[in-house]
Order: structure tokens, then sequence, then C-alpha cells
């Protein structure tokens, strides 16, 4: 791809860094860890947990629920936007190949979500330390990978909706209904379903983990609650089929893996269709 994907992503990066919402959501993720140590959730305490790794276990949960819906409603206008603007049409004019074009968008995508995320947990740090406060840097990698494979995966899926819809209405909305059904088959969904189906248990749980969040829920979880105690009966499951360290690179592996596979199939759809 050369010097086209590098100019794509460059121009891409400097579009966004002039858009509102790229420092609205910046400002989102640095104040709450602001309020959060305003807040004394620094001093409270969880499963023994305080301080800094009490902090980051809220700043995960709080992540979880804004950006999966962010990721996806943001990315699901890259391409179809472009093309329903005519700039696909202009930009495509340039030496620029089909691929660069598809990949730089999904390069400064990732760059433009995840460097906020990571530099609100970078505060974080530097706050802690500045207030002599116990640093958990196994927490804070980890963590900082988990977040990186959560962005990745609803990237990907993101590119491979904005690739497919034929407008950005239907983008968005199936976007929506995405986000819906992978919120609606978290732990109480599942466990309701098996109570009222009679379902084996082992399918019902093993069903629920191919859901992203879920994997990401549980294994920032896993790490201060190794005994998963807040799951119930499915932490069985989990911990005797695949244990807990196996489980921590399959919570990074698995949505990795799942929005490479969505971004790939996307950028070959892109690449061999009509798409303007």
């Amino acid at each position: 791809m050369g010097k086209g994907f590098l100019y794509m992503t460059e121009l891409d990066l400097m579009q966004n860094l002039r858009s509102k919402w790229f420092w609205a959501y910046s400002f989102l993720f640095g104040a709450f860890v602001a309020i959060m140590f305003l807040s004394g959730v620094t001093e409270s305490q969880i499963i023994g947990f305080v301080g800094l790794s009490r902090l980051m276990v809220t700043f995960m949960q709080v992540s979880m629920a804004i950006l999966p819906i962010y990721v996806l409603i943001t990315t699901v206008r890259s391409v179809v936007g472009d093309r329903e603007s005519n700039v696909m049409e202009y930009m495509l004019s340039l030496p620029i190949s089909f691929s660069a074009y598809y990949w730089s968008k999904f390069v400064s995508k990732f760059l433009v979500i995840y460097i906020p995320v990571l530099f609100a947990l970078i505060v974080a740090i530097v706050w802690g330390g500045l207030k002599n406060l116990e640093i958990p840097w196994d927490l804070f990698f980890f963590y900082s990978a988990l977040l990186a494979a959560l962005i990745f995966n609803f990237l990907g899926l993101g590119m491979f909706i904005s690739a497919r819809a034929k407008s950005q209405e239907v983008a968005i909305g199936t976007a929506f209904i995405i986000w819906l059904i992978l919120v609606a088959f978290l732990d109480l969904l599942l466990m309701g379903m098996m109570l009222k189906m009679r379902m084996n248990p082992d399918v019902v749980i093993w069903g629920g983990m191919i859901n992203p969040l879920q994997i990401f829920r549980t294994g920032s979880l896993i790490l201060f609650d190794q005994k998963l105690t807040v799951m119930g009966p499915a932490s069985y499951y989990v911990l005797d089929v695949l244990g807990r360290n196996a489980f921590l690179i399959l919570s990074i592996a698995y949505p990795l893996f799942l929005g490479w596979l969505f971004a790939f199939l996307g950028g070959r759809y892109f690449r061999k269709n009509d798409v303007i």
C-alpha cells in the first residue's frame, strides 16, 4: 500500500483531530478519571482491592458500557459516509489503492479511539504516583491490552458494516441492533433462557462466551476476583475447562481475531465490488 496508505492515514487522523466529537470523547474519559479521584473511589475497597486497583476496575466497567457503541456508531459511517458524500470517488481517483484507502481508515480510527483511553489510564497512574498510591502495573498493562482488543473487535465489525451498508441510516441501524443483541445476551438473559427452555447449561454458557462483550467483562473481572464469585455457577465452567491464565489470554486473543476477521471480510468486499 506504501505512500498512499501513509498519506490517507495522516489525512484521516487530521480530519478526526479537527472533530469536536474527538475532543468531547477524550474529555469524557479524562474527566471520568478525575471525578473518580475526587469522589474518593481510590479510598474504597472491593474484594481486597483498594487505591488505583479499585479505580481501574471501575474504569473498565464504564468502558465496557461506552466504548462498543461509540466505536460502532463512529466507525460504520466511515466508508458509506464517504461514498454518499462523493468523497470516496474523489479520493480513489488519486493514485491510492482500495486497500490503502480501507486500511488507512481502520488504523486512523483505532488510534483516535484508543489513544484517549490509554492516556486516561496513564493519567491515573501518574496521579496515583503523585499521591503515593501503590501502582498495580499488572492491571495497567493487562487492562491496556484488553481495551485495545475490545476496540479492535468492534472497529473491525464497524468497518465490515460500513463496507457492506447501502446508506448511513442502514449502517447505524445495523450497528445499534447488533449492540443491543450483544448487551442482551449477557449473564442475566442467558440464565433466564436456561431456566425457561431447560437448555443444557454447557450450551448456554459457552454460547454466551461467543459474545465478545461477555469475554471482555469476564476477563476484566477475573484479575480481581480469581474465583469469579460474581458470576455464580457459570464460573465453574470457565475456570475448570480453561483455567485462569488461559482465559486471560483468550480474553485478548479472541476479540483481536474476531475484529481482524470482520475487518478482512469488509476489506475483501470493498476491493472486489463496485462500492462507488
